[in-house]
């Protein structure tokens, strides 16, 4: 390496243009084969650094979402699941729902197995590589948190940081296990501290008639509560069977018991 690419090495680190230091030489030797111009290599250099700064923030946002697996659209079986409204999901892939003014939310709704966690988690993805802060979590361990939080003294903090913070929070699961009294109550918080700032995407087994179990039987608490969830929102109702047994079911291996309550929430 002679001393004027150790020169610009230098400059390069020093000014934290990384993928420019790393691909000049590279990008240089291709611009001089085609016979581009100084103003064509330049832009070759310059866009290089922009996908290289756009890919290192994509990266950021995906661990700070915590997605719990890779999940696609096109990777959603609509041949099975033809209880899934694909019309209304495709265009929420669009990601209007988060740029619009009211912040809209999603509501994933239907039995387990159907998909619900793919089609949250496939949104949450499309959102991050749009580099919108993003952030996924199973309502059991929000409850967790927000009430470990609490108990710290930490909970504005932590709002302010893992609730408030994301442009799209994901709940899953809501309704698999029930809240308490003191975790209906700080549920509630988050969903009225995001109402018309952030989008929420959330998913559940029950319909609204039963979200009150949920939420330690408190009809006045859950009608609030689904009042600023509703407000602006997408309402998507998921019917089938669970994709999870598809496959048990075939080869004659699922118990009749809970074959039969699988079909009983359906």
């Amino acid at each position: 390496m002679n001393l004027q690419m150790n020169r610009i090495e230098a400059a390069c680190e020093a000014l934290k243009l990384q993928a420019i230091g790393q691909e000049w030489p590279r990008l240089a030797e291709a611009a001089n084969n085609r016979e581009l111009s100084l103003a064509d290599y330049l832009e070759s250099l310059l866009n290089a650094e922009l996908e290289a700064r756009a890919e290192r923030t994509r990266a950021t946002l995906t661990k700070f979402a915590s997605f719990p697996m890779e999940k696609t659209f096109d990777d959603y079986d609509f041949k099975f699941a033809t209880g899934a409204p694909r019309k209304q999901l495709k265009e929420l892939t669009g990601l209007a729902f988060i740029e619009r003014k009211e912040n809209e939310n999603v509501v994933l709704l239907g039995p387990s197995g159907v998909g619900k966690s793919h089609l949250a988690v496939s949104l949450g993805q499309l959102a991050v590589q749009k580099g919108l802060k993003t952030r996924f979590i199973t309502a059991a361990d929000l409850m967790l948190q927000l009430s470990t939080a609490k108990a710290q003294g930490k909970l504005e903090s932590y709002l302010k940081r893992s609730v408030l913070a994301p442009k799209l929070l994901i709940v899953d699961e809501i309704g698999y296990l029930p809240f308490g009294r003191e975790e209906a109550n700080l549920f509630f918080s988050v969903i009225a501290k995001r109402y018309e700032q952030g989008s929420i995407i959330v998913t559940s087994n029950l319909p609204f008639s039963q979200w009150s179990k949920a939420f330690a039987d408190d009809t006045t608490l859950t009608a609030a509560l689904l009042d600023r969830l509703l407000h602006h929102s997408h309402i998507v109702q998921i019917s089938g069977e669970s994709y999870r047994l598809r496959g048990k079911k075939l080869a004659g291996t699922v118990p009749s018991a809970l074959d039969s309550l699988s079909e009983s929430k359906n």
